[in-house]
């Protein structure tokens, strides 16, 4: 048998904003720029957890 064989290499993974390769200085992100971007959305309240309908605001 051969004993040199390598395991698989872990898949590339992918920046979530425009989905090339990440970048090593910049992870997860493939650039400054993706990074600012994401950032921005977050400012911005783009990312949210919806409620369910049921919740009451507790409004006193």
């Amino acid at each position: 048998m051969n004993d040199h064989v390598k395991p698989p290499a872990a898949p590339l993974k992918t920046c979530p904003i425009c989905g090339k390769p990440q970048s090593e200085a910049t992870r997860p992100f493939c650039s400054p720029r993706c990074r600012d971007v994401d950032l921005n959305r977050w400012l911005k309240g783009s990312y949210v957890i919806p409620g369910r309908d049921d919740e009451v605001d507790d409004v006193e």
